[in-house]
Protein backbone atom coordinates (compact mmCIF):
# COMPACT_ATOMS: atom_id res chain seq x y z
CA UNK A 1 0.00 0.00 0.00
CA UNK A 2 1.35 3.48 -1.35
CA UNK A 3 2.62 5.87 1.96
CA UNK A 4 -0.48 7.97 2.74
CA UNK A 5 0.34 11.98 1.37
CA UNK A 6 1.56 14.43 4.10
CA UNK A 7 -0.85 16.97 5.07
CA UNK A 8 0.07 20.78 5.17
CA UNK A 9 -0.93 23.84 6.68
CA UNK A 10 0.01 27.38 6.24
CA UNK A 11 0.12 29.71 9.21
CA UNK A 12 -0.12 32.99 7.13
CA UNK A 13 -1.97 33.15 3.27
CA UNK A 14 -0.65 36.32 2.14
CA UNK A 15 0.44 37.47 -1.46
CA UNK A 16 3.83 35.51 -1.35
CA UNK A 17 1.80 32.26 -1.12
CA UNK A 18 -0.15 32.53 -4.59
CA UNK A 19 3.35 31.29 -5.41
CA UNK A 20 3.45 29.11 -3.60
CA UNK A 21 0.05 27.17 -3.87
CA UNK A 22 0.68 25.63 -7.33
CA UNK A 23 3.13 23.50 -5.66
CA UNK A 24 0.79 21.71 -4.13
CA UNK A 25 -1.67 20.75 -6.78
CA UNK A 26 -1.54 17.10 -8.05
CA UNK A 27 1.33 16.73 -5.82
CA UNK A 28 2.31 13.10 -4.90
CA UNK A 29 3.80 14.04 -1.51
CA UNK A 30 1.71 16.44 -0.02
CA UNK A 31 -1.25 17.88 0.09
CA UNK A 32 -2.62 21.49 1.30
CA UNK A 33 -4.92 20.52 3.86
CA UNK A 34 -5.50 24.09 6.52
CA UNK A 35 -5.20 27.58 6.05
CA UNK A 36 -4.73 30.31 8.69
CA UNK A 37 -4.78 33.48 8.96
CA UNK A 38 -5.81 36.26 11.21
CA UNK A 39 -7.92 38.17 8.41
CA UNK A 40 -11.17 36.23 7.85
CA UNK A 41 -11.90 37.87 4.79
CA UNK A 42 -8.43 37.00 2.90
CA UNK A 43 -9.55 32.95 4.50
CA UNK A 44 -12.30 33.12 2.26
CA UNK A 45 -10.85 34.57 -1.03
CA UNK A 46 -7.96 31.58 -0.77
CA UNK A 47 -10.71 29.24 0.31
CA UNK A 48 -12.59 30.37 -2.79
CA UNK A 49 -9.58 30.27 -5.09
CA UNK A 50 -7.55 27.30 -3.65
CA UNK A 51 -10.72 24.72 -2.78
CA UNK A 52 -9.15 24.18 0.46
CA UNK A 53 -12.38 23.97 2.67
CA UNK A 54 -10.52 23.95 6.10
CA UNK A 55 -9.65 27.38 7.68
CA UNK A 56 -8.77 29.11 10.93
CA UNK A 57 -7.79 32.36 11.96
CA UNK A 58 -6.12 30.50 15.40
CA UNK A 59 -2.71 29.28 14.84
CA UNK A 60 -2.60 26.74 17.72
CA UNK A 61 -5.61 24.95 16.30
CA UNK A 62 -2.98 24.39 13.42
CA UNK A 63 -0.74 23.01 15.83
CA UNK A 64 -2.29 21.19 17.96
CA UNK A 65 -4.22 19.11 15.23
CA UNK A 66 -2.94 15.25 14.93
CA UNK A 67 -3.33 15.02 11.08
CA UNK A 68 -1.26 18.25 10.20
CA UNK A 69 2.28 17.14 9.29
CA UNK A 70 3.88 20.19 7.74
CA UNK A 71 3.61 23.50 8.81
CA UNK A 72 4.26 26.60 6.43
CA UNK A 73 5.04 29.94 7.75
CA UNK A 74 4.26 32.78 5.61
CA UNK A 75 4.17 35.68 8.17
CA UNK A 76 5.92 38.71 8.19
CA UNK A 77 9.76 38.05 9.32
CA UNK A 78 9.63 39.72 12.75
CA UNK A 79 6.56 36.67 13.59
CA UNK A 80 9.01 33.75 12.51
CA UNK A 81 9.90 33.03 15.75
CA UNK A 82 7.06 32.69 17.77
CA UNK A 83 5.58 30.42 15.02
CA UNK A 84 8.39 28.28 13.82
CA UNK A 85 9.45 27.55 17.64
CA UNK A 86 6.27 26.37 18.40
CA UNK A 87 5.37 24.27 15.55
CA UNK A 88 8.64 22.68 16.23
CA UNK A 89 7.84 21.98 19.80
CA UNK A 90 4.83 20.60 18.79
CA UNK A 91 6.54 18.17 16.34
CA UNK A 92 5.59 19.32 12.97
CA UNK A 93 8.16 19.96 10.58
CA UNK A 94 8.48 23.47 9.52
CA UNK A 95 8.95 25.39 6.32
CA UNK A 96 9.81 29.02 6.90
CA UNK A 97 9.75 31.90 4.32
CA UNK A 98 13.12 33.65 4.03
CA UNK A 99 14.42 35.43 5.17
CA UNK A 100 14.15 33.08 8.72
CA UNK A 101 14.69 36.23 10.99
CA UNK A 102 15.26 39.74 11.80
CA UNK A 103 18.19 39.15 13.95
CA UNK A 104 20.94 36.59 14.47
CA UNK A 105 20.25 35.47 17.85
CA UNK A 106 16.68 34.44 17.04
CA UNK A 107 18.14 32.94 13.50
CA UNK A 108 20.82 30.71 15.70
CA UNK A 109 17.79 29.96 18.33
CA UNK A 110 15.18 28.15 15.42
CA UNK A 111 18.34 26.80 13.97
CA UNK A 112 19.37 25.08 17.26
CA UNK A 113 15.35 23.87 18.10
CA UNK A 114 15.16 22.44 14.59
CA UNK A 115 18.18 20.54 15.01
CA UNK A 116 16.76 19.22 18.13
CA UNK A 117 13.81 17.41 16.58
CA UNK A 118 11.92 15.37 16.09
CA UNK A 119 10.26 17.58 13.30
CA UNK A 120 12.64 18.82 9.53
CA UNK A 121 13.32 22.40 9.33
CA UNK A 122 13.69 24.57 5.99
CA UNK A 123 13.94 27.93 5.12
CA UNK A 124 12.62 28.52 1.73
CA UNK A 125 14.55 30.61 -1.29
CA UNK A 126 13.32 29.32 -4.56
CA UNK A 127 16.13 30.92 -6.83
CA UNK A 128 18.47 28.03 -6.07
CA UNK A 129 15.47 25.83 -7.33
CA UNK A 130 15.49 27.39 -10.78
CA UNK A 131 16.33 25.32 -13.42
CA UNK A 132 18.49 27.84 -15.33
CA UNK A 133 20.66 28.16 -11.80
CA UNK A 134 20.51 24.31 -11.18
CA UNK A 135 21.71 23.95 -14.32
CA UNK A 136 24.28 26.39 -13.97
CA UNK A 137 25.53 25.01 -10.78
CA UNK A 138 26.00 21.25 -12.64
CA UNK A 139 28.03 23.17 -14.93
CA UNK A 140 30.20 24.36 -12.24
CA UNK A 141 30.40 21.19 -10.33
CA UNK A 142 31.33 19.77 -13.69
CA UNK A 143 34.77 21.68 -14.38
CA UNK A 144 32.85 23.34 -17.67
CA UNK A 145 34.17 26.35 -17.14
CA UNK A 146 37.39 25.16 -14.98
CA UNK A 147 38.26 27.43 -12.02
CA UNK A 148 35.86 29.90 -11.43
CA UNK A 149 38.03 33.55 -10.82
CA UNK A 150 34.69 35.97 -10.39
CA UNK A 151 31.02 35.95 -10.33
CA UNK A 152 29.07 38.76 -10.88
CA UNK A 153 25.48 39.75 -10.05
CA UNK A 154 23.26 42.38 -11.47
CA UNK A 155 20.04 43.46 -9.99
CA UNK A 156 18.14 46.64 -11.42
CA UNK A 157 15.06 47.45 -10.06
CA UNK A 158 12.04 48.99 -11.77
CA UNK A 159 8.00 50.03 -11.55
CA UNK A 160 6.71 49.16 -14.38
CA UNK A 161 6.14 45.91 -16.90
CA UNK A 162 5.47 43.34 -13.71
CA UNK A 163 2.39 42.52 -12.06
CA UNK A 164 1.11 45.32 -9.16
CA UNK A 165 1.74 44.55 -5.47
CA UNK A 166 -0.86 45.74 -3.14
CA UNK A 167 0.54 49.11 -0.56
CA UNK A 168 -0.80 47.08 2.02
CA UNK A 169 1.52 44.07 0.89
CA UNK A 170 4.72 46.01 1.72
CA UNK A 171 3.59 48.56 4.81
CA UNK A 172 5.07 46.12 7.23
CA UNK A 173 8.57 46.54 5.48
CA UNK A 174 9.40 49.99 6.64
CA UNK A 175 9.85 48.63 10.34
CA UNK A 176 13.06 46.87 8.91
CA UNK A 177 13.78 49.57 6.50
CA UNK A 178 13.88 51.85 9.71
CA UNK A 179 16.56 48.98 10.90
CA UNK A 180 18.27 49.10 7.84
CA UNK A 181 17.28 45.65 7.07
CA UNK A 182 16.59 47.22 3.20
CA UNK A 183 14.46 45.79 0.62
CA UNK A 184 17.27 45.20 -2.22
CA UNK A 185 19.85 43.40 0.45
CA UNK A 186 17.89 42.11 3.11
CA UNK A 187 15.12 40.52 1.63
CA UNK A 188 15.26 40.46 -2.40
CA UNK A 189 18.95 40.04 -1.61
CA UNK A 190 18.52 37.17 -0.01
CA UNK A 191 17.75 34.82 -3.24
CA UNK A 192 21.38 36.26 -4.60
CA UNK A 193 23.42 35.85 -1.28
CA UNK A 194 21.66 32.18 -1.11
CA UNK A 195 22.57 31.91 -4.74
CA UNK A 196 26.52 33.37 -4.11
CA UNK A 197 26.80 30.74 -1.12
CA UNK A 198 25.29 27.91 -3.28
CA UNK A 199 27.13 28.18 -6.54
CA UNK A 200 30.95 28.46 -4.93
CA UNK A 201 30.93 28.10 -0.83
CA UNK A 202 31.38 30.18 1.96
CA UNK A 203 32.25 33.83 2.15
CA UNK A 204 35.27 35.01 3.64
CA UNK A 205 35.02 38.92 3.52
CA UNK A 206 33.03 41.40 2.78
CA UNK A 207 33.26 45.33 1.49
CA UNK A 208 30.03 47.78 0.62
CA UNK A 209 29.46 50.82 -0.92
CA UNK A 210 25.42 51.61 -0.13
CA UNK A 211 23.31 54.74 -0.54
CA UNK A 212 19.85 55.39 -0.71
CA UNK A 213 18.48 56.96 -3.68
CA UNK A 214 14.51 56.99 -3.04
CA UNK A 215 12.95 56.49 0.48
CA UNK A 216 14.24 53.27 2.55
CA UNK A 217 15.85 51.73 -0.90
CA UNK A 218 19.08 50.44 0.05
CA UNK A 219 20.67 51.19 -3.66
CA UNK A 220 22.38 51.92 -5.55
CA UNK A 221 24.93 49.78 -4.34
CA UNK A 222 28.49 47.72 -5.05
CA UNK A 223 29.01 44.94 -2.85
CA UNK A 224 32.13 42.74 -3.26
CA UNK A 225 33.29 39.60 -1.32
CA UNK A 226 35.82 36.90 -1.07
CA UNK A 227 35.43 33.62 -0.98
CA UNK A 228 36.84 31.33 2.63
CA UNK A 229 37.88 28.13 0.29
CA UNK A 230 38.46 29.60 -3.35
CA UNK A 231 40.38 32.66 -4.53
CA UNK A 232 37.70 33.66 -6.38
CA UNK A 233 35.83 36.97 -5.90
CA UNK A 234 32.19 38.07 -6.29
CA UNK A 235 30.60 40.98 -7.04
CA UNK A 236 26.46 42.82 -6.55
CA UNK A 237 25.35 45.32 -8.57
CA UNK A 238 21.98 47.21 -7.32
CA UNK A 239 20.32 49.97 -8.85
CA UNK A 240 16.62 51.24 -8.44
CA UNK A 241 15.60 52.13 -11.73
CA UNK A 242 11.76 53.81 -11.29
CA UNK A 243 11.62 54.26 -15.29
CA UNK A 244 12.80 50.87 -16.11
CA UNK A 245 10.26 49.07 -18.19
CA UNK A 246 10.64 45.01 -16.93
CA UNK A 247 9.06 42.70 -18.47
CA UNK A 248 7.74 40.07 -15.89
CA UNK A 249 4.53 38.03 -14.41
CA UNK A 250 5.73 38.08 -11.33
CA UNK A 251 8.48 41.30 -10.05
CA UNK A 252 10.12 44.35 -11.80
CA UNK A 253 13.60 42.64 -11.49
CA UNK A 254 16.17 42.33 -13.78
CA UNK A 255 18.63 39.52 -12.63
CA UNK A 256 21.71 38.48 -13.90
CA UNK A 257 24.81 36.38 -13.09
CA UNK A 258 28.41 36.49 -15.12
CA UNK A 259 30.54 33.55 -13.28
CA UNK A 260 34.18 33.60 -15.46
CA UNK A 261 36.55 30.47 -15.18
CA UNK A 262 40.11 29.75 -16.16
CA UNK A 263 38.63 28.36 -19.85
CA UNK A 264 35.03 29.90 -20.08
CA UNK A 265 31.86 31.79 -18.62
CA UNK A 266 28.52 30.90 -18.15
CA UNK A 267 25.74 34.03 -18.42
CA UNK A 268 22.04 33.65 -16.53
CA UNK A 269 20.26 36.37 -18.19
CA UNK A 270 17.26 36.35 -16.00
CA UNK A 271 14.88 34.83 -13.21
CA UNK A 272 12.24 36.83 -12.11
CA UNK A 273 12.07 39.05 -15.22
CA UNK A 274 13.14 39.27 -18.58
CA UNK A 275 14.85 41.93 -20.38
CA UNK A 276 17.38 40.55 -22.64
CA UNK A 277 16.21 38.17 -25.61
CA UNK A 278 18.34 35.47 -25.03
CA UNK A 279 18.56 32.21 -23.50
CA UNK A 280 18.26 31.98 -19.38
CA UNK A 281 21.72 30.17 -19.67
CA UNK A 282 24.77 30.75 -22.19
CA UNK A 283 27.93 28.93 -21.60
CA UNK A 284 30.87 30.19 -23.74
CA UNK A 285 33.74 27.58 -24.16
CA UNK A 286 36.24 26.36 -26.51
CA UNK A 287 35.40 29.48 -29.09
CA UNK A 288 31.64 28.51 -29.50
CA UNK A 289 28.60 29.72 -27.10
CA UNK A 290 26.52 26.85 -25.88
CA UNK A 291 22.25 27.58 -25.83
CA UNK A 292 20.63 26.26 -22.94
CA UNK A 293 17.30 27.53 -24.63
CA UNK A 294 15.51 24.02 -23.68
CA UNK A 295 15.23 25.08 -20.14
CA UNK A 296 11.76 25.91 -18.30
CA UNK A 297 12.37 29.75 -17.10
CA UNK A 298 8.83 30.87 -15.63
CA UNK A 299 9.85 31.51 -11.89
CA UNK A 300 7.35 30.14 -10.99
CA UNK A 301 8.61 26.46 -11.63
CA UNK A 302 11.70 27.59 -9.05
CA UNK A 303 8.74 27.50 -6.04
CA UNK A 304 7.22 24.44 -7.11
CA UNK A 305 10.26 22.95 -7.63
CA UNK A 306 11.57 24.29 -4.41
CA UNK A 307 8.52 23.70 -1.86
CA UNK A 308 7.97 20.09 -3.52
CA UNK A 309 11.72 19.35 -2.81
CA UNK A 310 10.59 19.59 1.13
CA UNK A 311 8.01 16.70 1.86
CA UNK A 312 9.92 14.76 -0.63
CA UNK A 313 13.05 14.99 1.96
CA UNK A 314 10.96 14.06 4.43
CA UNK A 315 9.84 10.46 2.95
CA UNK A 316 13.67 10.06 2.03
CA UNK A 317 14.70 11.05 5.63
CA UNK A 318 17.58 13.45 4.17
CA UNK A 319 18.20 17.04 4.81
CA UNK A 320 17.18 19.55 2.47
CA UNK A 321 19.01 21.87 0.53
CA UNK A 322 18.43 25.09 2.69
CA UNK A 323 18.40 24.08 6.22
CA UNK A 324 18.30 26.39 9.13
CA UNK A 325 22.22 26.64 9.43
CA UNK A 326 22.16 27.36 5.91
CA UNK A 327 20.06 30.06 6.68
CA UNK A 328 21.67 31.78 8.99
CA UNK A 329 25.05 31.50 7.05
CA UNK A 330 22.79 33.98 4.44
CA UNK A 331 21.79 36.36 7.04
CA UNK A 332 25.32 36.45 8.37
CA UNK A 333 26.47 37.45 4.90
CA UNK A 334 23.38 40.02 4.70
CA UNK A 335 24.63 41.31 7.76
CA UNK A 336 27.80 41.68 6.68
CA UNK A 337 27.09 43.62 4.13
CA UNK A 338 24.99 45.99 6.35
CA UNK A 339 27.38 46.67 8.35
CA UNK A 340 30.44 47.22 6.04
CA UNK A 341 28.52 49.77 3.95
CA UNK A 342 27.90 51.63 7.31
CA UNK A 343 30.97 51.23 8.48
CA UNK A 344 32.97 51.79 5.51
CA UNK A 345 35.58 49.21 6.40
CA UNK A 346 36.04 45.39 5.28
CA UNK A 347 33.67 43.20 7.52
CA UNK A 348 33.61 39.27 8.28
CA UNK A 349 30.37 37.56 8.51
CA UNK A 350 32.09 35.41 11.18
CA UNK A 351 32.89 38.58 13.32
CA UNK A 352 28.96 40.08 12.75
CA UNK A 353 27.03 40.13 16.03
CA UNK A 354 23.81 41.86 16.84
CA UNK A 355 25.17 44.07 18.78
CA UNK A 356 27.27 45.06 15.75
CA UNK A 357 24.43 45.84 13.61
CA UNK A 358 22.66 47.74 15.64
CA UNK A 359 26.13 49.91 16.39
CA UNK A 360 26.81 50.16 11.95
CA UNK A 361 22.64 51.20 11.47
CA UNK A 362 22.19 53.65 14.83
CA UNK A 363 26.19 54.83 15.61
Amino acid sequence: MPERKLRAAMIGVGDITLLHYPAYRDCPDVELALLCDVDENLLARRRAEWGVTRTTTDYRAVLQDPTIDLVEVNTPHHLHKKFVLEALAAGKHVACQKPLATSLAEAEEMAAAARRGPGRFRVLENFVFYPPYVKAKELLEAGEIGEVLTIRFKLGTGLFGSRWVPLKSELWHLLEYEQGRGQAIFDDGYHKLSTAIHFLGAIEAVKAFVDCSFAYVDEPAQILWCYRDKRALGSFDIAFQPNLYTRSKYFPADERIDIVGTKGLIQLTRCTAQILDEPALILYRDGRRTLFDELETDWQASFTAGIRDFPRAIRENRDTLLTGERAVEILRFAFAIIVAGRLGREVRPAEVTDDLVREAVHG
